[in-house]
């Protein structure tokens, strides 16, 4: 089968197309045929070293998949040859970009009917995370107001659909050349943050939900509520910003059957639009790689089609 692998870590230059035998899938695996992979910056930061997984080399990039199950490994209730899924390979986040790989099953759900194996590839760890950011941590609840850093982002977009369907009060900042996309998905109000001081223009919120890190989220912790809570997937909370007295937690994302499935019923009762971006072959991965390293691309995921039916 053909895989996308790195044999040292660096630029998008050390991805080659390898040829290699197709795995077998052990306990609690399953063996995906893969019709599209999700294409993430975590992709580019464990092919870079600098992810805080602990990989070997050679290794196959990519986490996120749809596809159709080829083979189950023992001790695998829930799924059949055949199924159409999605979700992600494991908890080191490698094993995606190629014809077949293995997946944990407890990170794997049907794939939602309503999307194509691209759109579906498109989602897993950027919708699961929003879903983690608003509902496992921040328990946002009706009428709480939302200040959403990053909202046009792959994370950030879902963010946004999912505080809309929770009836926040939705903040974003963003570019003002995404500001109307972002109202179109559900914010109330969006701000330019290169040319508005945003902490001088809102009220204090409820919720901060972090997706750039820095100076704008340091800005933003006088804006919290007494009881409210700053949320980020970036980097840890500091000392000087825990020094603020303030609720402010991080975490890594964590794909999950159950967290897959809430998010499958929400595709398919159209309360969630997948955002994908560039679609390329497996063949120009390292032109995906660039394209996460700041090379001109559409907005939303980029996605690898491995399958002639998308």
């Amino acid at each position: 089968m053909r895989a996308a692998r790195i044999h040292q870590f660096g630029a998008p230059n050390v991805i080659v197309i390898d040829e290699i035998e197709r795995p077998t899938p052990a306990a609690g695996e399953v063996l995906i045929r893969v019709a599209a992979a999700g294409v993430g910056p975590w992709d580019a930061w464990i092919r870079e070293k600098k992810s805080v997984v602990s990989v070997t080399l050679p290794l196959i990039l990519g986490s996120d998949l749809s596809g159709t199950v080829e083979m189950v490994g023992p001790g695998v209730p829930g799924f059949s040859v055949g199924d159409l899924v999605y979700g992600v390979t494991n908890p080191q986040f490698c094993g995606a970009y190629a014809e077949f790989a293995l997946a944990s099953a407890a990170m794997l759900a049907p794939k939602p009917k309503s999307l194509t194996h691209i759109e579906a590839a498109s989602a897993p760890v950027v919708a699961v995370t929003a879903w983690q950011m608003l509902h496992d941590y921040a328990q946002a609840k009706s009428g709480q107001s939302v200040l959403i850093h990053g909202a046009a982002g792959n994370v950030g977009a879902y963010a946004v659909q999912l505080a809309r369907r929770a009836q926040l009060n939705i903040i974003a900042t963003a570019s003002a050349n995404d500001a109307e996309y972002i109202r179109q998905l559900g914010a109330d109000r969006v701000l330019d943050y290169h040319t508005t001081r945003f902490e001088q223009e809102i009220p204090p919120v409820d919720i901060v939900l972090d997706l750039v890190g820095g100076e704008i989220r340091s800005r933003s912790i006088p804006l919290i509520k007494p009881g409210g809570i700053l949320v980020s997937v970036v980097s840890p909370i500091t000392e000087a910003e825990k020094a603020f007295g303030i609720h402010a937690v991080f975490f890594l994302v964590e794909v999950t059957t159950d967290r897959l499935n809430t998010l499958t019923d929400l595709f398919d009762r159209h309360q969630l639009v997948p955002q994908v971006g560039a679609v390329l072959p497996l063949e120009q991965v390292q032109i995906a790689h660039q394209m996460l390293a700041g090379a001109p691309h559409k907005r939303g995921k980029i996605v690898l089609c491995l399958s002639a039916t998308p």
